[in-house]
């Protein structure tokens, strides 16, 4: 009964934008640090964004930092990434997570895993 369900992922052209959607059921997202993985292929899982439930601080890696944004809407109990001027090594399945402390988004501590979905960047 507890799941994150995401949405938005694609097919985009070099330059252009997505915006993922993760709405998580069975539990409150305010209480959880939030955050957005990504796998790209062959590659090792890595952390894209993270923002704090206990004062919404955000973290982003340095290869996204400027063209994505995370945010989260209470009301609906979702998180989004919005991702502009994409580029093809942005190209890796998706993940939104849920971690069991309020402060950070460290893999060991992800709670909650969405299934992933997959941003394809490509020309």
């Amino acid at each position: 009964q507890v799941q994150l369900v995401e949405s938005g992922g694609g097919l985009v052209q070099p330059g252009g934008s997505l915006r993922l959607s993760c709405a998580a059921s069975g539990f409150t997202l305010d209480y959880h640090a939030i955050g957005w993985f990504r796998q790209a292929p062959g590659k090792e899982r890595e952390g894209v964004s993270c923002m704090r439930s206990s004062d919404g601080s955000t973290y982003y890696a340095d290869s996204v930092k400027g063209r994505f944004t995370i945010s989260r809407d209470s009301a609906k109990n979702t998180v989004y990434l919005q991702m502009n001027s994409l580029k093809p090594e942005d190209t890796a399945v998706y993940y939104c997570a849920a971690a069991s402390v309020q402060t950070m988004c460290l893999t060991r501590l992800i709670k909650y895993w969405g299934q992933g979905t997959q941003v394809t960047v490509s020309s």
